[in-house]
């Protein structure tokens, strides 16, 4: 029974972040944006070794392919992406 439950529960995880990207299949701007936000966050969180990373949506990005990542409690990030979407480089944003 336990076995079951814990294959459950990764279906329906891996199920969930499917969802996203179907929601966009047919447009490949809005697509390569998601998986662009996604490669920055999951970056992000591996750098900081963060639980949670969020994209800032309140401060305005002027340039293609860069997108600011908050983490809560520390500093946010910016994070460059190649054309393929995937993140290239990150720069610790610093207050002061």
């Amino acid at each position: 029974m336990l076995v079951f439950t814990r294959t459950a529960v990764c279906l329906s995880i891996l199920a969930l972040a499917a969802c996203d990207e179907l929601a966009v299949a047919n447009d490949p701007v809005a697509l390569a944006e998601l998986r662009a936000n996604k490669s920055c966050i999951a970056a992000v969180k591996a750098q900081t070794g963060a639980a949670t990373a969020t994209l800032n949506t309140t401060l305005p990005i002027v340039e293609i392919n860069q997108y600011v990542i908050d983490v809560p409690g520390a500093p946010s990030w910016t994070c460059f992406t190649d054309g393929a979407g995937q993140a290239s480089e990150l720069v610790e944003l610093r207050v002061g």
